[in-house]
């Protein structure tokens, strides 16, 4: 199991450390948001081919990760495609200053592939199993992971279809799924790493891939995800007004102001 995970770190570490180069050359940290996804796609491949033989829920959890990786690094190219750096690292580049390179290398680059690898649990859980056979928890896990995939999907794509209409420019996206939760995208992004996680316990030990889940939910809840994006909008009446009405993560029926005024 220790050479298993050490192939594991191995190759995040040399993924990591190849994107940091890349952004260094660039000029632009937001090029690890890209590669965050990817990330996960080669963790799954490596610890699969670690082990020799291939069971049916290794395809299936890594089939979905793939989905997901792939999905999410594309939408994320695309809608920064000509934007310059995430405000969040242009702000970190300035407050760092000559400690920005060694910086970033430690606090975003590394720090993520730690990451990387807390949250990848269940995989390498799924891929150092020889167990055979699909279980209930597996069509649990699927169907999870296919709610909150569609709810990031879907999300993800009803903002940038409302972004790119011109009577939309200084607006707040309040409708679709953004009716009933004001971040789908990323509950959707928690939804399926829980599915994730219940495919994973079909196996010995998978219950200890519930750190991939719970640490996803404690990074956009508390961290780089619903916080830090709504500070942005401090002081801004029309988005107190929506999220007055509006869960702030899981999805719900939106309120009715006047039964609480």
């Amino acid at each position: 199991m220790l050479s298993f995970v050490v192939a594991a770190a191995g190759a995040v570490f040399a993924y990591m450390t190849a994107v940091f180069l890349v952004a260094l050359f660039k000029k632009n940290n937001s090029i690890v948001d890209v590669a965050w996804g990817p990330g996960f796609i080669l963790v799954s491949l490596v610890t699969l081919l670690w082990e020799p033989g291939v069971q049916a829920r290794q395809v299936l959890v890594g089939g979905l990760v793939t989905a997901w990786g792939f999905r999410l690094a594309a939408h994320i190219y695309f809608r920064n495609r000509g934007r310059g750096e995430d405000f969040r690292y242009a702000k970190w580049r300035k407050e760092w200053g000559r400690w920005f390179v060694p910086r970033s290398f430690l606090q975003v680059f590394m720090l993520q592939g730690i990451l990387m690898m807390v949250i990848s649990t269940p995989i390498l859980l799924v891929n150092r199993s020889m167990e055979r056979g699909l279980t209930l928890l597996d069509a649990l896990g699927a169907a999870v992971w296919l709610v909150g995939f569609l709810f990031e999907a879907g999300g993800d794509f009803q903002l940038m279809k409302f972004k790119r209409m011109p009577e939309s420019k200084g607006k707040l996206m309040t409708s679709g799924l953004w009716r009933y939760t004001r971040h789908p995208n990323y509950f959707g992004e928690a939804a399926l790493w829980w599915g994730v996680w219940l495919a994973a316990l079909s196996v010995d030990g998978g219950w200890a891939g519930i750190i991939s889940p719970l640490s996803i939910g404690f990074l956009l809840l508390r961290v780089s995800g619903v916080t830090m994006l709504e500070k942005k909008y401090a002081g801004n009446e029309e988005f107190a007004a929506y999220a007055r009405r509006t869960s702030a993560f899981l999805p719900m029926p939106p309120k009715n102001p006047k039964k609480n005024s």
